[in-house]
């Protein structure tokens, strides 16, 4: 499995879920992760997994849940309005403590929007997801390798800290084809004790629930669930860098806009600019230490998305807005050119340079 082979980013996703040992899916087909659902409507029954289109995007989610009970790697896929109607359900995994991996590959909003390719359901993503306090993993593939990579990663740190991860990808990297190696090395397996499976006459009875009437119980649950979330913002925060050794203005950016600004950034260092990037691959737990370290020494960054602005104010907050911090962005389902983010970059050295 070491050759590469030419794959478009959805495809590779779902083959990858199922050599990482996912063989439950439920979904619903939608522009632009419907290949997702097509690719394992075909797979899953040739390696005796379960393939089942739901009547809902809500129905898929709550099956999930079912699944993710028994300890099994479960996996749903949609794109952006699908997954607000997967809210509730996301929330309900987090309350029960359930691992598992959802897609989301993202089209233009609100609303029903367009079928091109955003970056607007950031905050959505890493806000939370729904109703409550909890957090979900959101990793952010930049290729069609890390479109099938990252599902290795995603279901690893699902099963290890017992939490949804989400793969936010844009419609551009569901879409695009690219050669990927497939070879992703061993599967891990976790120990899942709490797991609904029968006793067998062997142990007292697992219970997944996330109701509690009693606030003091339901208290001590919120607290204990955010010193997992501290651990994983310790340990698993994960970043690319690309020419921030010397770098003035600092791009930040992922998904596709990281491809576009790393063009610019060698056009603004063809123009005398020290400019770099720094790509975030988790969103949540965001690479904070990164740019707050960067921030030592550049006098600007530039956020670039696909959204009317949203991973801008982790920035400033990364690094308690002790430099500007200039946005590159086009919504709707536009990308930003090479030439925009060249020109933001440019003004950005005018404005640091006046600090």
């Amino acid at each position: 499995m070491g050759d590469k082979v030419l794959m478009k980013g959805n495809e590779a996703l779902a083959e990858a879920a199922i050599m990482a040992g996912c063989r439950h899916y439920f979904g619903y087909p939608i522009t632009p992760q419907t290949e997702v659902a097509a690719y394992l409507a075909k797979r899953m029954p040739l390696v005796d997994g379960t393939f089942l289109q739901a009547e809902s995007e809500i129905a898929a989610i709550n099956m999930v849940i079912g699944v993710a009970s028994a300890g099994k790697r479960v996996m749903t896929s949609s794109s952006s309005p699908g997954i607000s109607l997967k809210s509730e359900g996301l929330s309900y995994l987090a309350g029960c403590d359930l691992p598992a991996l959802v897609i989301n590959v993202q089209r233009g909003g609100p609303g029903l929007g367009g079928i091109q390719p955003s970056q607007s359901d950031y905050f959505h993503a890493t806000r939370g997801a729904g109703h409550g306090d909890f957090h979900m993993l959101v990793l952010a593939p930049a290729s069609v390798q890390e479109m099938a990579s990252l599902v290795f990663k995603g279901f690893d740190l699902a099963d290890k800290y017992r939490m949804t991860t989400m793969i936010l990808a844009d419609g551009t990297i569901g879409q695009m084809m690219e050669p990927v190696s497939l070879d992703m090395g061993e599967v891990k397996h976790y120990d899942k004790p709490w797991a609904v499976t029968g006793t067998k006459g062997e142990r007292t009875h697992n219970i997944v629930n996330s109701l509690s009437l009693l606030p003091e119980e339901l208290e001590q649950w919120n607290f204990k669930r955010y010193e997992r979330y501290a651990e994983i913002e310790k340990n698993e925060a994960l970043y690319e860098s690309f020419l921030t050794e010397d770098a003035d203005i600092v791009i930040v950016a992922f998904g596709v806009a990281a491809r576009v600004a790393r063009n610019a950034i060698v056009a603004a260092r063809a123009k005398g600019i020290k400019a770099g990037l720094i790509r975030p691959i988790t969103l949540w737990p965001f690479p904070k230490s990164a740019l707050k370290e960067a921030a030592k020494t550049a006098k600007a960054f530039v956020s670039v998305e696909l959204s009317m602005g949203q991973m801008i104010e982790d920035i400033e907050l990364a690094i308690r807005c002790t430099r500007p911090v200039l946005l590159c962005n086009r919504a709707g389902g536009m990308i930003p050119t090479p030439e925009e983010v060249l020109a933001k970059i440019e003004k950005a050295d005018r404005i640091g340079g006046e600090n």
